[in-house]
Order: structure tokens, then sequence, then C-alpha cells
């Protein structure tokens, strides 16, 4: 085991190496990551969705499609890692909170950035603390705008009922707005790429769409029953979005800055299990028409906040044209990788040890990851409210379901079994008395950094 953990350690910082030295400084690569919300593994054109999704497809076409991307099974926790290179455990975090994640002078994607010369802005939904002081000003950002909290009413932006109802802002100061969501989110975002960049820029584009209320525009309405009627609104949210994505990317062509422009897009989570579609509408003001929200993860098993394949394995590309040329990237990638990767792209060298659970994935991403770098891989997941909880290492999955009335184990090797049909446990034992031994081994570095009251 030693050995392997002294391996894996020089294999991260030679990566680490490898990435600084892509570009000299006064090159350094602009950042755009867009996020889709509860999208679903086969709601894609370039997964064999009816769907139509040009943007994405052509985004796909021109990038590496990653079709091993690994998230969280709901939104904070997935938000959290992102723009922390930690597993969201780390700061307690399992599920959707409204109160603040990261304790203050946490070292964010952004803030590591802004440090090496980037100018930073979030337009979306940041759902990390929905209170303007906890927003996304006060963690790296120069500029933030949308919703601080989480799935937001598309025409009154207000947040279910409660306390974190008023969460529409600019700059961290709540506003008024008229709208749709998803346009005025893309509007914004067409308003940052388009100005004369004199620094390089991250701009983080976290979508509402096509999580919950749904109430799309007639126009996409009418697209949607027409694609989809079966579930008008939900795929008329996906088309919706996809435009959105392609306005971002017709106005940084326009801008000039496309060829030296990392553009990365995954979703959040995978699509949410068959049911009423909008089923928390009484917790949110005002009314949206009822209907089905089902998140197609065909062929992979799960859903929304579950620790299968179907809740954490998302689409997900990268765009970088003076860098990449379009592909397909099979090793595991890990949502907490982008830290890592991203600032090593940009020239950023950590002055502490930031405890990243991430590495690099570039030599994923080009195509240069050994055998032995996904043999020796351990991946973790930490489901919420602590119930149930993942180990991978290389093609093996062990899920643990916590129950009062002892654990129940599930083992897969996803190289033969994707679609995790077999529970191998009682085949391998010895394996699976291993891997728990990994899972207690990394929950043991849970809550190092949560949040002091």
């Amino acid at each position: 085991m030693l050995r392997g953990l002294t391996g894996l350690l020089f294999a991260s910082l030679v990566s680490q190496l490898l990435c600084t030295a892509v570009l000299p400084a006064a090159e350094k690569p602009n950042v755009l990551v867009v996020v889709a919300d509860d999208l679903g593994w086969a709601d894609v054109g370039f997964h064999g969705s009816k769907l139509p999704t040009p943007n994405l497809d052509k985004l796909a076409g021109e990038g590496v499609v990653l079709d091993q991307h690994y998230v969280a099974p709901v939104c904070t926790p997935t938000r959290a890692a992102l723009l922390s290179g930690r597993y969201w455990s780390r700061f307690g975090n399992t599920a959707p909170s409204n109160t603040r994640v990261y304790p203050f002078g946490t070292v964010t994607l952004a803030s590591a950035l802004k440090s090496v010369g980037y100018a930073t802005a979030i337009t979306g939904k940041w759902h990390l603390g929905s209170m303007p002081e906890w927003g996304p000003t006060k963690f790296g950002f120069d500029h933030s705008y949308g919703s601080l909290a989480g799935g937001t009413g598309p025409w009154n932006h207000r947040y279910k009922m409660g306390d974190y109802t008023h969460t529409w802002h600019r700059n961290d100061e709540l506003i008024e707005e008229e709208g749709h969501v998803t346009d005025l989110l893309a509007d914004e975002a067409v308003k940052f790429l388009s100005l004369e960049h004199e620094k390089p820029f991250f701009l983080y584009v976290p979508f509402t769409a096509v999580h919950h209320p749904l109430q799309e525009p007639e126009v996409w309405l009418a697209a949607g029953q027409k694609a989809d009627p079966k579930r008008p609104q939900y795929a008329a949210s996906v088309m919706h979005m996809d435009d959105a994505v392609g306005r971002l990317l017709t106005a940084l062509e326009r801008s000039g800055k496309q060829e030296n422009t990392i553009v990365v897009f995954f979703s959040d989570n995978g699509g949410m299990p068959p049911g009423p579609a909008d089923r928390d509408n009484a917790r949110y003001p005002g009314e949206y028409p009822q209907g089905e929200l089902l998140g197609d993860n065909t062929p992979l098993r799960g859903y929304k906040t579950q620790l299968y394949e179907g809740g954490i394995r998302v689409p997900a590309v990268i765009r970088w044209p003076a860098e990449l040329k379009p592909g397909k990237a099979t090793t595991p990638v890990h949502v907490v990788d982008w830290m890592p990767t991203l600032t090593a792209l940009a020239g950023y060298q950590p002055q502490d040890d930031l405890k990243w659970d991430g590495r690099s994935a570039w030599p994923a991403i080009r195509g240069e990851s050994t055998s032995a770098d996904a043999v020796d891989r351990v991946l973790y997941w930490d489901g919420p409210g602590h119930r149930s909880g993942v180990i991978r290492q290389g093609d093996w999955k062990l899920v643990v379901h916590h129950a009062s009335g002892g654990d129940r184990i599930e083992l897969f090797d996803l190289a033969n079994d994707p679609q995790e049909k077999h529970d191998l446990a009682d085949k391998q034992a010895e394996r699976v008395v291993a891997m728990r031994k990994l899972l207690a081994a990394e929950r043991a570095k849970d809550g190092d950094a949560v949040v002091k009251p």
C-alpha cells in the first residue's frame, strides 16, 4: 500500500509540473466552466438523446468527451468540490445547503486564479451559502450574479418559502429583475465574454436548468412538446439551456479568444428519478405546471441522490482548441480534479498544503494516463446524510448502505458491468474487507474544514 501511495504522489507531482509548463504566463488560458443542474446522462445528443442539443453536440465534437466524469449525487456537494479540489464531506457537507459551506479564507478556484492575475466572475447558481454575507465575492469572485440559493422559480426568481426565498442578487446584493432565469444568466455571461478583457478570465456559469420548478417560455415549451411529448417542460428546459450555451460559445468566438479558452461543461449530478416533476411546488411561491421530470440516465443504474452510476456519472466535455484535439477520454475524472487541473494550467502554485483530494486530470484528458494510474486511483463519495458511501479503486466499486440493522454491501466490477447489475460482494470477500478499510480511512479525514459557528 505504501509503495502504491508513493507512486501516486509522484505521479501527481509530475502531472502538476507538466501542467504548469503548458503555456508561458503571458499566454495563460481563459477558463469558462458551464454546469448544468440535474441533467441526465442520456439527455444530450452526444450520448444518443432524441432531445436536440446541437450546441453541446458541437462542443463535444470539437473537444474531448470525458466518458467517466464523476460528481456528487446532489448539487451543493458537487459545487463545493469543484471550487475547492476537496471532497464535500471535508466541509461536513453531503446535501443541498443554504448555510455557509466554506470557512472564510478557504482558497477556491476563483481566489487561486485571481491571485495569478485572472478576472473572475460567476453568473448562475451559487448554493454554497444562501445569504449575501456568504456570497461568491467573499470567496474570490470579482463579480457575481444570479441565485445565491438553489433551484429558483424561473420567472420570479424565488427559492421555495422561508428565510432564503429572496435570493436573486448582483455582487452579493439582493435585487429584483424580470425575465426567465435561463435567459438572464446567459445575458450576463454574454456581456462578460464580450468585454475587452486585459487580464485572462475565469467565468463560472452554473445554470439552474434543468432543476425544477420548470416553467418554460411558450416558444420553448412548444419545441419541447414536439421533441418529447411525455416530458415537454423538461425537454424544453434542456433545449433552452443548450441554446444559452450556444450563445456563450458564439460570444466567445466573436471575442477572438476562443482558441485560447478552456471550456468545461458537465452536469452537477445525474437526472431526477421518475415521479411528479414539481413535487416541491408547494414550497415555491407562485404556480407552476405539473408534469413529469424524468432525467434519462440510460443505460446507467440509479438517479440523483444515489451513489450508483446514474447519480454520479454525468455528461462532460472539455474543449481547448490551442492544445486539445477532439476525442474521448475514458480514464475516470472526478470533480475534485478540476481545481488542481485548471490552476496548474494557469500557473498557480499553492503556497500552503490545500489538502486537495483531486489531482491534475490533464494526462487523462490528453490520453496520456497509464494503466497504473487508473489501477492506483482511489475515489471516495459520502452520500446524502452520510447514509451511504462509495470507494472506487481502479474498476472496482464498493457501495456501503448504512442502516440501523447493519450495513448492506455491494461490490461491482465496472469494467465488465458498468450498469451495476451483478453484485460480487459475496464472491470477493477479501476485496470487500480491503476496500472497507479504504472507505474508513477516507471518512476519518472528513470534517477537517467544517464551518465553525
